[in-house]
């Protein structure tokens, strides 16, 4: 009889314990009341790794996220994801659609932000849309807080925040997301819409 590790591949808990050793990353395991996660301190930042689930009734959604919190210059909200046949719902919260003259890019994702001139900056590095153009799936956003439930930030601090359906396991994969979120930071700062300082908050 086949083991689990033959049938399922590699666990979580042993591809994320890798990764971390591999890019210099901290590794918290699996514990009674906090779940595995992977921390990656980059120059100022914190970008942390990890998994939540979502419990609705009888069924149960697990998600992996990314988080970085930032010091915001100046308020700047984006949200890019890939189209789908749900692409109208994220609409609805508000943003226009911004397209950045980036043909396959602007065909494969929606884009939106405000100010508009300043996610066009972002964008116009290659490098981000490369690493975005990487992500299978990908919900990839600014925002202010995690809400109630959530870590509260102080004034003037936000969170890159990334969010797929399901545990990722693909190394790789990871490792590019590590790659984007460094880089969209830096950006960030050499564009002049965020402080390269402490954003003095320690997520949940």
């Amino acid at each position: 009889m086949k083991s689990l590790r033959e049938i399922f591949g590699p666990s979580k808990e042993e591809i994320w314990s890798q990764l971390s050793k591999e890019i210099g990353a901290g590794y918290q395991e699996d514990g009674f009341f906090k779940k595995g996660k992977v921390i990656l301190t980059h120059q100022q930042w914190e970008i942390l790794l990890d998994t939540y689930t979502v419990n609705t009734g009888k069924s149960s959604t697990t998600f992996t996220r990314m988080r970085a919190p930032y010091v915001n210059k100046d308020s700047f909200r984006f949200r890019i994801y890939r189209k789908s046949i749900f692409s109208g719902l994220g609409k609805l919260l508000g943003m226009q659609d911004i397209e950045i003259g980036d043909p396959y890019f602007d065909e494969e994702f929606i884009i939106q932000g405000v100010p508009e001139d300043m996610l066009k900056r972002l964008l116009a590095n290659m490098n981000i849309r490369q690493l975005i153009q990487k992500q299978p799936n990908i919900h990839f956003q600014v925002k202010d807080d995690e809400g109630v439930f959530g870590t509260k930030f102080p004034e003037g601090v936000d969170e890159l925040y990334f969010q797929t359906l399901g545990i990722i396991k693909d190394k790789q994969r990871l490792k590019d997301l590590f790659d984007l979120f460094a880089a969209v930071l830096e950006e960030l700062c050499r564009i002049g819409s965020a402080y390269e300082n402490d954003p003095g908050v320690t997520l949940k």
